[in-house]
């Protein structure tokens, strides 16, 4: 059987992103969360874990907590995370209390909270337990194989992707994807691939509420420009990102078709633009294009309620 990688105990954004990701998924999906990813730039905790809504119940309110220590882009005293989650002081102390009694977060010597140890069991559960991830993996791996570059497993998060997987190339490159993370999906192949899945008038209320931000020269800064993207993308079956998000960068990426499940995911071929341009993504276009729906094909079967039956 094919395996692709060993879990890394040792990264916690890896372990966590993924962890957090299989409890986020279907509710993201149904309900897209379209907070901006300029909202991450200057507060302490991201966009993505700060709670607008009333989070009513004590589960509610503890995993509201433990998001925004998860996700906070540096470690959190107790006044912090008072600030960042509206609750009152005492609610907030108790709350922290029982997550630190059951192993969820750790309270270090400086008075910051970290995610804890136990988060990384329920990681390796998810891991492990991931048809998505262990149907492509082969797929990925023959990708890799026949273009000697990067691949990427992705699944739209709200107005984001979430990387499930990545094979690094033979030449490896220095780029923001990493297994757990998340990027917009407005300005990444993978992200307008997964958003070619959406219906119509989905994907432009979606594009309507994003709050794009100018990465590149070349990021698309408009939702009639996603629109038209994505919608080329849903014709041809395959879509690129011209260093939309990172200079330097380029990619191939298609829709994983899965109807009836609750997530929207995406595959992509990315390479360095001084090696890999436009031409060539083109010529990989319809591997690219084919791989995704020999996954597609194999998660209809294996994941079909008559599968094995």
């Amino acid at each position: 059987m094919f395996q692709y990688m060993e879990l890394d105990f040792t990264k916690w954004n890896y372990s966590l992103g993924v962890t957090l990701m299989s409890r986020q998924m279907t509710v993201d999906v149904a309900m897209p969360d379209l907070k901006k990813p300029d909202d991450q730039k200057h507060d302490a905790v991201p966009g993505r874990a700060r709670k607008t809504e009333t989070v009513t119940g004590t589960l509610g309110k503890a995993v509201s907590l433990l998001e925004l220590i998860a996700f906070a882009e540096k470690p959190m005293r107790f006044t912090d995370v008072v600030e960042a989650c509206g609750q009152p002081r005492g609610t907030v102390h108790r709350q922290l209390s029982h997550l630190v009694a059951e192993g969820l977060i750790d309270h270090a010597a400086d008075q910051t909270y970290a995610v804890g140890l136990r988060l990384l069991q329920l990681a390796a559960k998810a891991w492990s337990g991931n048809d998505l991830r262990s149907i492509a993996a082969p797929h990925l791996a023959a990708l890799q194989e026949a273009t000697q570059e990067s691949v990427h497993l992705a699944v739209l998060n709200g107005g984001q992707v979430t990387y499930l997987d990545k094979m690094e190339g033979k030449q490896s490159l220095r780029m923001h994807s990493q297994v757990g993370k998340t990027s917009p999906a407005y300005c990444t192949g993978v992200g307008k691939a997964a958003l070619s899945l959406l219906a119509i008038k989905d994907l432009a209320g979606v594009a309507a509420g994003l709050d794009f931000h100018r990465f590149t020269q070349n990021t698309l800064i408009t939702p009639e420009a996603l629109i038209e993207d994505v919608s080329a993308i849903r014709k041809n079956g395959y879509g690129f990102d011209l260093q939309e998000h990172e200079i330097g960068i380029h990619c191939v990426a298609a829709p994983v078709r899965a109807p009836g499940r609750n997530f929207y995911a995406a595959i992509s071929v990315t390479g360095p633009a001084y090696r890999v341009d436009l031409e060539q993504l083109r010529k990989w276009g319809p591997l690219v294009r084919e791989t995704a729906d020999k996954i597609a094909a194999e998660l209809a079967f294996k994941l079909s309620p008559v599968a094995g039956g």
